[in-house]
């Protein structure tokens, strides 16, 4: 074995995800570390072994990955599917495979990457009483959108999601996928802003054979991949203008050429489209069709940023602390006071994403403790920490002992607010994690 050939082994044994190459025969002749603690097989038992063999999976022998990629011409990305160890042990996982092509392009095998999605399917079974389709949301406006969701299953219609960024619209858009009619049917995904202008066209619609120079054959698009599906069209906005005018004859006819033929195709998909612009500054500007958005936008929906629904914060934090859990093998479900107390009181400008990574950040800096200290968080978290935590207590001290007299007192302090659990916990004097928890410990729900 070459210099490179050990260097490129020695790569591949120190990530994470789980590897193996094939050659064109379906034969193992490579298998990285993570593959081996994965499956439970290790290397020299594999090598020049059918991978059918190994992974006892129905996927090998109906929809084998590197088939589809060779016969697509592309590579495949998240393929959910299942394997056998070398226990018997059903283990969950999701797979990117690729065709491996020599110098004259002629293919000599494949590579998939794989992970173990069992933690993630624990997680999901811890929260599915309190997820909407993988969406974390307790608030008003979370739940509005649920139904909204709900009720707009059986319709077809393009839908736009609109909301800052890290608020969650791909998961609204999977949502919405998943409680549609189109859900068995494919379902496509396109991010608008990572494509120069030149190539978004093939991207969506697909080229023939010598359109242009690294058009060696023909290729469908997107769209054509998705016929009778759903497609997500992400940071739509940001589409240039011509593509726009062709993404607006595929919204009022259904048609569309690939790049460099002039043969008409039909097809049937629902789009959801989503942007994090100021959609009425970009309409003004001219960066977005006043045409084309109101196409998209038959049903509008709007997330609003974590700061304005910070009933989201305490049950996302719960949700990151047992799925950090999980991950890193160390119990850690809980954050004291002043650290929840600055979580709420901060602004969020990368909304759930940046919440999340805080969260990761304060979860792995976290070693000789079950709970998260507001000394574990960012430094810009720690900037003001004159006010200490506030203690919850009522101006009647016959509250002290009798739970059923407190529990009728808060009530009657939210509904004096109309559960504004801010203006609420003023009133009383005491913080909103405070209040929050003395509505778990009395049973109160919101």
């Amino acid at each position: 074995m070459d210099l490179n050939s050990k260097l490129k082994d020695h790569i591949l044994d120190s990530i994470g995800e789980g590897v193996f190459t094939v050659d064109k025969n379906f034969r193992i002749n490579f298998f990285n570390k993570a593959a081996e603690k994965i499956t439970g097989y290790k290397r020299e038992d594999i090598i020049g072994r059918f991978c059918k063999h190994v992974f006892r999976s129905k996927l090998c022998y109906t929809d084998c990955p590197i088939a589809i990629a060779l016969k697509s011409g592309r590579p495949i990305y998240d393929f959910e599917s299942n394997i056998s160890t070398k226990s018997g042990e059903i283990k969950p996982i999701k797979l990117n495979s690729s065709v491996l092509y020599d110098e004259e392009r002629e293919p000599q095998g494949g590579i998939i990457s794989f992970r173990d999605m069992s933690d993630y399917i624990m997680i999901k079974d811890i929260d599915k009483e309190q997820r909407f389709h993988g969406i974390i949301g307790h608030s008003k406006q979370m739940k509005e959108i649920f139904e909204l969701i709900r009720e707009i299953s059986t319709s077809d219609a393009p839908v736009l999601i609109h909301g800052e960024s890290g608020t969650g619209k791909e998961m609204i858009a999977n949502a919405i996928q998943i409680t549609s009619e189109r859900k068995g049917s494919p379902y496509i995904k396109v991010n608008c802003s990572v494509f120069p202008s030149n190539l978004l066209a093939s991207e969506l619609f697909g080229h023939v054979k010598g359109a242009f120079t690294d058009a060696i054959k023909d290729r469908p698009g997107r769209f054509e991949i998705a016929n009778n599906g759903t497609i997500f069209l992400d940071e739509v906005a940001e589409m240039p203008l011509q593509m726009q005018l062709q993404l607006l004859r595929v919204l009022q006819e259904g048609s569309f050429e690939r790049v460099g033929e002039s043969v008409t195709r039909k097809i049937d998909v629902r789009i959801i489209s989503a942007t994090n612009v100021n959609i009425q500054h970009a309409l003004k500007k001219g960066i977005l069709r006043e045409d084309l958005y109101y196409r998209l936008s038959v049903i509008p929906i709007h997330i609003p940023p974590l700061r304005e629904r910070t009933e989201d914060i305490i049950p996302l934090v719960q949700h990151f602390l047992r799925k950090l859990s999980l991950m890193y093998k160390k119990e850690i479900l809980d954050i004291e006071d002043r650290a929840l107390d600055l979580l709420l009181n901060y602004r969020w400008p990368g909304n759930v994403r940046e919440l999340e990574n805080v969260i990761e950040y304060s979860f792995v800096r976290t070693n000789n403790s079950n709970i998260i200290d507001s000394n574990k968080l960012p430094a810009n978290f720690n900037e003001n920490k004159s006010a200490s935590p506030a203690t919850f207590s009522f101006k009647d001290n016959t509250s002290e002992n009798n739970p059923g007299h407190e529990a009728v007192q808060l009530i009657s302090v939210l509904e004096e607010h109309h559960w504004n659990k801010t203006e609420a916990a003023k009133k009383l004097g005491i913080g909103r994690t405070t209040l929050w928890r003395k509505m778990k410990q009395l049973g109160i729900d919101s």
